[in-house]
């Protein structure tokens, strides 16, 4: 049974870790033409990294990670990487910052600036980075 368990998280992790690379490479793909696609490439580097943050936080024993609140998240995140004394938490301070602008973009009557969504795509690749190298050395499959 305890194989099984295994097992299916780490299909879940898989799962959030495709999910994660496919919103980056989105992102990616329409950075270069904010004029056009300004939301829309915001919204995918935060949900980026929310699905990295579900992969981790999966890999970690957190069983519900479908909450619509997503700010429990960040605090679950520190909270888990702090409880296996891993020291680099500048990623989950970042994955908070992300997070925090998350109804701002999708709900605001007007559109996000073009430099606040070049911060956005930068830090959520800062993220993506964080959050595989964090997987790797915390042996996150």
């Amino acid at each position: 049974m305890l194989r099984e368990d295994a097992c299916m998280i780490a299909m879940q992790v898989q799962h959030f870790l495709g999910r994660a690379r496919d919103f980056l490479k989105g992102m990616d793909l329409l950075k270069d033409d904010l004029a056009e696609y300004r939301s829309s490439t915001a919204l995918l580097g935060i949900h980026c990294a929310i699905s990295y943050s579900d992969a981790l936080r999966t890999g970690m024993g957190c069983t519900d990670v479908s909450s619509d609140n997503h700010s429990s998240a960040a605090s679950d995140l520190k909270s888990r990487l702090a409880s296996r004394k891993f020291e680099k938490m500048q990623g989950a301070v970042r994955f908070e910052r992300l997070l925090s602008k998350k109804s701002r973009i999708a709900y605001a009557s007007e559109a996000a600036r073009e430099d606040e969504v070049e911060d956005i795509v930068k830090q959520a690749e800062r993220f993506a980075f964080w959050a595989e190298e964090t997987g790797r050395k915390l042996k996150i499959e």
